[in-house]
């Protein structure tokens, strides 16, 4: 099953003041309440790589993101879009690339899969999503409600709460290693090739500071590769 799925209607939502409402007068089943919108925002573009079929470069030009506790949803002007399952994300950070400012994510082409689906190709397995808002100023509250949600939906693979968080997917397990640059640990060429990338991606503050105060999640980066790499995944704390 495919990472992102295509739609023609956006999945429906209540906000959270509908949501308090319904839940105070004791509905039947809170099971048949409608997931909450976490942040709505429109004039966004939407670019996935590979492309979702029947998804054009047109449809992903204009449209709105519905950030709902369910999905993920980008609705296209042009009446196509396409929903993602939370836990099909395995990272999601903020980005200063040269094509502008961002919501970065990657995506799990396999995720909920039986173990030994993938292919043996880890790149084969991932599908990149770019999310570009008019404003620079509205990647903070995206990337906000995009943490939330996900919390959400953790990986059932994942290991316990013990354990570190802070990890690259291991394709193998479907569980996550922490890179430490240890001489005992080396990264695949497909590993470093996926490093690199997000290495020129990514952005890095100056001022450390600027790191301590940013949303948790945000991707964070040493200058010296081989000492430390840590990519934050947005699962509970």
């Amino acid at each position: 099953m495919p990472s992102a799925t295509l739609i023609t209607n956006v999945p429906n939502f209540v906000s959270r003041e509908e949501h308090t409402t319904i839940a105070a007068e004791t509905p039947v089943s809170f099971t048949d309440i409608p997931p909450v919108l976490r942040h709505k925002e429109d004039n966004v573009s939407a670019t996935l790589d590979p492309p979702l079929h029947g998804f054009s470069a047109e449809d992903g030009a204009q449209g709105t993101l519905y950030i709902i506790e369910s999905v993920l949803v980008f609705m296209s002007s042009t009446g196509r879009g396409f929903q993602i399952e939370y836990p099909t994300i395995t990272l999601h950070a903020v980005s200063r690339a040269e094509a502008g400012p961002s919501i970065y994510c990657q995506l799990d082409e396999h995720a909920g899969e039986v173990e030994g689906a993938a292919s043996n190709d880890e790149m084969d397995d991932m599908r990149e999503l770019s999310i570009v808002p008019q404003s620079a100023a509205s990647l903070e509250p995206i990337f906000e409600a995009l943490s939330r949600c996900a919390a959400l939906h953790p990986d059932k693979a994942t290991p316990s709460d013990d354990e570190e968080m802070d990890a690259f997917i291991d394709a193998d397990s479907g569980g996550f290693e922490v890179f430490t640059g240890d001489e005992d640990q080396e990264l695949s060429e497909v590993g470093r090739a996926a490093l690199a990338h997000l290495e020129s991606i990514i952005y890095y503050p100056d001022d450390q500071s600027e790191v301590n105060g940013a949303v948790n999640g945000d991707v964070n980066g040493g200058e010296n590769a081989s000492d430390e790499e840590n990519v934050e995944r947005t699962t509970p704390p």
